[in-house]
């Protein structure tokens, strides 16, 4: 696409279709845009081509989608003598048409291919690259164990952009990474096969969703076997538990990391004290260790109890001035900006005597 202005346009619908955005959230170029057949053709190529798409979205939604387009398309031709709408994108609504789908209720309950787009800009602010995460998500489905591990939520999605941000970049290339509450796997994932970390594991409580982050993996092309890149390494970890320092290495595949990341981690006030004191157990191993956590401020009582349980054991914490960006201007990853999501480092204050020791 020659036009930049409609380049960037179709390039916001493309990411918000492949990210399953609600339909009545999605931001369309203007009819005249649309009508044109190069862009009936790019919407095809890039959108509905079966042969072209690897990892496309259900079939409900897409229907969904493509008939909002083509009412838009028959809304913006004044004369069928000269504009008509594109057989190719015809054929694919008479395909989805004739599909046999589930119900929406059998639909809410399958898991569907959703990809997250963190678009690279370069110095003059145009896009160089389309750095994907695509996931398997349960969207509305708890896991086994009550935890909501099986989607990916606005924390992640907002932690993500600090870390795929120049800053960020900066601050994670070439160290390890150790994920705590990793869900879906969207941030370990997006570390290692883009922003240059040395290794990362990602953890969670639940082995369901443990086993389903290594189906994402595999889904990412982070094969195991390909030892030029990145691997991201998975392990069940229950919080408040001790972590062995003798046997870390054996245990998680890397040493003892440098920086801890987690988003949405905060959210239970009951699971707090036992988040705080697994910080507490990986600090014993690397009291240089730097922590970010992401949080979406539900209940501010429920965020203040983690905040003070870190005090009580002598952290430190600053929030970082990343705010999400407004929802009219996100081009990629999109997602809903209240309640706030916040982003915290959180650090150990030197005792005295290692300030002073020789």
């Amino acid at each position: 696409m020659d036009n930049p202005h409609v380049a960037s346009q179709l390039r916001i619908l493309q990411r918000q279709y492949f990210q399953l955005v609600e339909p009545h959230q999605l931001r369309w170029p203007e009819d005249a845009i649309l009508k044109a057949p190069n862009v009936q053709s790019w919407l095809f190529t890039n959108l509905f081509d079966a042969s072209k798409i690897t990892s496309p979205p259900p079939d409900r939604y897409s229907l969904k989608f493509m008939k909002l387009l083509i009412a838009r398309l028959e809304r913006s031709i004044n004369d069928p003598e000269e504009d008509e709408i594109s057989d190719h994108l015809m054929g694919a609504m008479a395909s989805l048409l004739t599909a046999n789908m589930p119900s929406e209720a059998e639909s809410a309950q399958q898991k569907a291919f959703v990809t997250y787009s963190y678009p690279l800009h370069s110095t003059d602010d145009s896009i160089s690259d389309e750095r994907a995460v695509t996931l398997l998500e349960a969207r509305f489905v708890i896991a086994s164990s009550g935890t909501t591990g099986l989607r990916t939520w606005e924390a992640a999605l907002l932690l993500g952009s600090y870390l795929a941000s120049e800053t960020g970049r900066a601050s994670i290339h070439g160290k390890r990474l150790f994920e705590l509450g990793a869900g879906t796997g969207m941030l370990s994932i997006l570390c290692a096969k883009y922003l240059g970390v040395a290794g990362i594991v990602a953890t969670d409580g639940d082995e369901g969703v443990v086993d389903a982050v290594k189906t994402n993996i595999f889904i990412n092309g982070l094969d195991a076997d390909d030892t030029s890149r990145c691997q991201v390494r998975t392990a069940a970890l229950k919080w408040g538990y001790p972590v062995d320092a003798t046997t870390f290495s054996e245990d998680y595949g890397i040493d003892v990391p440098d920086i801890l990341i987690g988003a949405d981690v905060t959210y239970d006030k009951f699971a707090n004290p036992r988040l705080v004191a697994t910080l507490r157990e990986f600090f014993e191993l690397n009291s240089a260790l730097e922590v970010l956590v992401s949080a979406t401020i539900r209940k501010e009582q429920t965020f203040e109890i983690f905040l003070n349980a870190c005090k009580r054991n002598n952290f430190s914490f600053e929030r970082l001035d990343f705010p999400p960006v407004p929802e009219h201007l996100q081009d990629g990853p999109f997602y809903p900006t209240l309640p706030p999501i916040q982003i915290w480092r959180i650090t150990r204050r030197q005792a005295a005597e290692d300030l002073f020791a020789v």
